[in-house]
């Protein structure tokens, strides 16, 4: 029987060179926010269907991947089966909902408020395009149990000291609060319920415009009169950021908590990056209650990082309020990005030891062990029929120097790609 060779739809294998620049950025990440005091957990890629369908995901939960009931709690005999009738698990979409899950399971044995570092694979059943798995690895920090904006603050703070670590510079954090836009949206005459559908289209500006906004609005027949206020203080609110939030409604100590995280960031980031309002972020997740925010790099048509506070959420397992929030870095997009630039990663050169078929391959082993006790990463390969062709592809592969195999001298040599 013929195998099929292809991943599953949205699924993909990693080659050693993007395997190797993928381990180097996280293991960078994770030093970063270790040292900047988070703490490492670890949580199921396995999640009960009720945490994860109620979890307030937006759009994400119709994209869960849901896992059959097995053995005996399976009965396909039953008339009318639903979904919900089939499946009892499902895998995670993101790192929130368990890290919210596995909070209130371990709270006796944290600390009051606990700062949470996670990696780890989550999966969406969405259209798979360029850039865009159905699994893929985020970077999280979260900060649980903090309701001040010191929270915000380190988020951003941890997440752009991570970048930097990376040579990641000239980056812009766009920074917005959910507060602020029901405000502004009910202000404008809009309804509770016609909140998050009005939002839906607002986030869409940047990819078809203002005219596109209006009229998707439009046909979505909402009120002309609040569609044409809405239109009006979105154009003001690009204008003049925050100074004019109060004239729509948005509450004194709403604005000064956009202010306040505005004026500190920015000056913690000295230049390094920049932190601007965008009342136009909208961020897809129901669970954020506050502070927005993304990082946006090079003009790319998407994020890099986001996240935002969710002070519902944790609490909605235990019946009570608990504030938090995250910063979650796009892992994918941005090794993508790094390849794209041809990133190198630092540290031992490679170098590639050839021997001839009759050499003993003892000797061989001890020669290659000298040479990494000079600092280097070495493979060994027996000699090709045609030498050049195999050094192009080791020099493909990223070593950068080789030497043929004597027992007295095994001289190095600079591998370049010829033709």
């Amino acid at each position: 029987m013929k195998v099929n060779t292809n991943t599953a739809k949205g699924m993909r294998d990693i080659t050693p060179r993007e395997k190797e620049i993928r381990d180097y950025v996280e293991g960078v990440i994770v030093k970063t926010y270790k040292q900047s005091g988070f703490e490492p957990i670890e949580t199921p890629a396995v999640e009960n269907i009720e945490n994860l369908s109620g979890s307030k995901g937006g759009e994400n939960l119709s994209l869960i991947f849901k896992i059959l009931k097995r053995g005996e709690k399976l009965d396909l005999s039953k008339e009318n089966l639903t979904e919900d009738d089939l499946a009892d698990l499902g895998l995670r979409y993101d790192l929130t909902v368990p890290l919210s899950r596995f909070y209130c399971n371990n709270r006796a044995a944290l600390p009051s408020i606990f700062k949470a570092l996670q990696v780890g694979n989550v999966f969406r059943a969405e259209r798979a395009q360029k850039g865009r798995y159905r699994s893929f690895k985020q970077c999280d920090i979260d900060i649980i149990g903090d309701s001040t904006k010191a929270a915000e603050l380190e988020l951003i703070a941890t997440t752009a000291k991570a970048l930097n670590a990376l040579g990641i510079e000239n980056f812009t954090i766009r920074f917005n609060d959910r507060r602020v836009l029901k405000a502004v949206i009910l202000n404008c005459g809009f309804s509770e319920e016609e909140f998050d559908g009005v939002c839906i289209s607002v986030d869409k500006l940047d990819k078809i415009g203002t005219e596109g906004v209006e009229k998707e609005l439009h046909s979505k027949e909402y009120s002309a009169g609040s569609v044409s206020k809405l239109m009006k203080a979105i154009a003001d609110i690009n204008e003049n950021a925050i100074e004019c939030l109060v004239e729509y409604g948005v509450p004194g100590d709403v604005v000064e908590d956009v202010s306040e995280v505005l004026k500190n960031a920015g000056e913690y980031a000295d230049k390094r990056y920049d932190i601007v309002y965008d009342f136009t972020l909208i961020r897809g997740m129901g669970y954020y209650t506050g502070s927005i925010f993304e990082i946006a790099y090079k003009g790319l048509g998407y994020s890099i990082a986001g996240g935002g506070r969710y002070d519902e959420m944790v609490g909605n397992y235990i019946g009570e309020k608990i504030p938090a929030v995250g910063f979650s870095i796009g892992f994918e997009r941005l090794v993508n990005q790094l390849m794209e630039e041809n990133f190198q990663v630092p540290g031992k050169e490679k170098v590639v030891l050839i021997y001839e078929k009759n050499d003993k391959y003892i000797d061989v082993l001890n020669k290659a062990d000298e040479i990494r006790e000079q600092g280097y990463i070495v493979s060994t390969f027996e000699k090709a029929k045609k030498l050049g062709k195999q050094l192009n592809q080791l020099s493909e592969y990223g070593f950068k120097k080789f030497a043929l195999y004597s027992k007295e001298n095994t001289e190095l040599k600079n591998l370049t790609k010829t033709e």
